[in-house]
């Protein structure tokens, strides 16, 4: 038999929720900075997203240790901007950057390998078309006369005297005029290296193993001048220095081979040496305004074996050039004007204060595991995030009107308990987002407020369920007050069902889905949670207060919108033939 509605003490269940919005709001307010405002993604107050996507040598997939080491250095750099509510999450393969504000552009750059490493050049020319050679031969040799080393419209026509730059540091940058040539020899030779020719097996090459088998080629520093000469004219070559033309090695050449890059703003193309000091030994990086030579310039400090083998090197290679090379882009190649001792020395370049900032941090945070391309970089402004914002909860607002009309009309008293319901509810849901945003840094999105906007109809829905349960037992003849109890025993079941669905459907949704849907189905799912709670703790609760008021409105049918119901109730009773015995006599 179900209990009445008289044992269910309702005004404890109502305190408990009262006890529950209380804790909720004092957290709200007295933790976390006290503002009583949720995190907002991107699309709501404008920003920046920054999607960078992995990739490896052999186009395998990238482990997962390795991407959460590159997300670990990414958000040091990203801590390093200063930027506050700065975010950086694993999105499968991907590492999403979401900047707020308007300072987003530097996030465009975390992603850089900065792989850093030391190498000494070789030979270089200028990024200049070659004419196709007389006798067909692709690895024909340039005509005589052609410089190997970059023209001195790039870089100063002297190199700078020692006095010309702080003490401790090279001079000169860009590969500057003055450095000795070394100048190819005349032999031509008659084919390209072995290395071109595909792998044994006939297996297809990704990119970035083509790009390290010509480019990366080991008799580019062959002591036999004829076979380095013949690979440094095929890899120069197969090499496009231009403005946004991405390069398969960034992030993944071989630091135990010599290396064919860019360099000078694309202008020069240079011949590297194997890497003879890795960027690993920088313990610090920082920019600035070099005054002497009128230009942005990064100072670097070694640790203490990185001081010994650049001193060394350094000593060993007076008048020659060493080049710092980022991600295979020689961002600069000055002369060694003599040893350099200490640990301290410059990179110089044509830095823009920007180039000389990013540059430095980058180095400073240490290198990618991993490459990256920036598969996605959205920028929302402040101004239609606002707007967004805005018509979310316009629509949010048109949706709970609706339903207030509907419930209003259809059932009068109770319509207005499933309004208080709703606005309990709403406030609920409000202080959860404001407290996850701190805690577990979870944002609200545009997909975010779609997913508590159907969450509506989701609440509204255990209100019809229990609503209509109300009638069909004043409908079988009983009254409202005793109705309660055994309708609530039977809708709750239904109710339980229903929202035990929605949320297993989010729950799955939230697994297997990336992105924005993560954020629909998050709110969906938390919104289902807490309509339960509601639903116990509220609704039946008001509902029970209402069936045993005294008050004669109260506990008038029609006004609860359960007048018909209880009218067709007295009819189906009056038209029930009576039972009783018929005794018949037999003539």
């Amino acid at each position: 038999m179900a209990p009445s509605a008289g044992h269910l003490r309702p005004g404890r269940y109502l305190a408990f929720f009262a006890l529950i919005v209380v804790v909720l709001y004092a957290l709200v307010f007295f933790t976390g900075g006290g503002k009583p405002t949720p995190k907002l993604g991107i699309d709501l107050q404008g920003g920046t997203r920054v999607t960078l996507t992995a990739r490896t040598p052999d186009g395998g997939q990238p482990t997962r240790d390795s991407l959460n080491q590159a997300r670990q250095i990414i958000e040091t750099r990203v801590n390093g901007i200063g930027v506050a509510g700065t975010e950086v999450v694993l999105d499968g393969n991907n590492v999403v950057i979401t900047v707020p504000g308007a300072q987003g552009d530097q996030a465009k750059s975390l992603g850089q390998t900065a792989k850093l490493g030391f190498r000494k050049v070789i030979t270089s020319q200028p990024n200049a078309p070659v004419a196709p050679p007389a006798s067909g031969n692709p690895a024909a040799p340039p005509a005589s006369g052609t410089p190997s080393t970059p023209p001195s419209s790039g870089a100063p026509s002297a190199p700078p005297s020692a006095t010309g730059a702080p003490s401790g540091t090279p001079n000169g940058g860009g590969g500057a005029a003055g450095a000795p040539a070394q100048q190819p020899p005349s032999t031509t030779p008659s084919a390209p290296p072995a290395s071109n020719t595909p792998p044994a097996g006939g297996q297809a090459q990704t990119p970035i193993q083509q790009a390290q088998a010509i480019r990366q080629n080991p008799d580019l520093a062959s002591d036999d001048q004829a076979k380095a000469q013949a690979a440094q004219q095929a890899a120069l070559a197969s090499l496009t220095c231009a403005p946004n033309v991405a390069d398969p090695l960034e992030g993944n050449d071989l630091s135990d081979k010599p290396l064919v890059a860019c360099g000078d703003k694309d202008a020069t193309k240079y011949v590297l040496g194997p890497q003879f000091l890795p960027g690993t030994e920088i313990s610090s990086a920082t920019s600035g305004y070099d005054q002497q030579r009128g230009q942005w310039v990064v100072d670097l400090t070694f640790n203490g074996s990185g001081s010994k083998t650049w001193g060394d090197f350094t000593a060993a290679n007076v008048n020659q050039q060493a080049a710092f090379v980022l991600d295979t882009q020689v961002v600069s190649a000055p002369t060694i004007q003599g040893a350099i001792l200490g640990g301290n020395t410059q990179i110089t370049g044509q830095f823009t204060q920007a180039d000389a900032k990013n540059l430095a941090d980058v180095l400073k945070y240490g290198s990618l595991p991993l490459s990256f391309d920036s598969s996605d970089a959205t920028t929302v402004s402040a101004t239609l995030g606002s707007a967004s914002l805005q018509a979310g909860l316009l629509a949010g607002a048109i949706g709970l009107i609706v339903v207030f009309i509907y419930c209003l009309i259809y059932y009068r008293l109770l319509g207005i308990l499933t309004i208080l319901s709703l606005a309990l509810s709403g406030l609920l849901i409000y202080a959860v987002l404001v407290l996850l945003g701190r805690w577990i840094g979870y944002t609200l999105d545009l997909a975010g407020i779609a997913g508590l906007i159907i969450a509506i109809g989701i609440t509204a829905d255990s209100f019809v369920i229990y609503f209509e349960r109300l009638k069909d037992e004043i409908r079988e003849g009983r009254t409202f007050r005793s109705a309660v109890p055994r309708g609530w025993a039977r809708a709750r079941r239904t109710i339980l069902a229903s929202d035990a669905v929605s949320f297993l459907a989010a729950a799955i949704l939230y697994v297997i889905a990336v992105g924005d849907v993560q954020g629909f189905a998050f709110t969906l799912g938390m919104s289902t949670v807490l309509d339960l709670v509601v639903v116990y703790l509220v609704t039946h609760p008001l509902v029970a207060m209402v069936s045993t008021s005294k008050s004669a409105f109260l506990s008038n049918p029609r006004n609860l919108g359960l007048g018909a119901v209880q009218r067709l109730a007295s009819e189906r009773k009056s038209a029930r033939p009576a039972v009783g015995r018929t005794n018949v006599k037999e003539a």
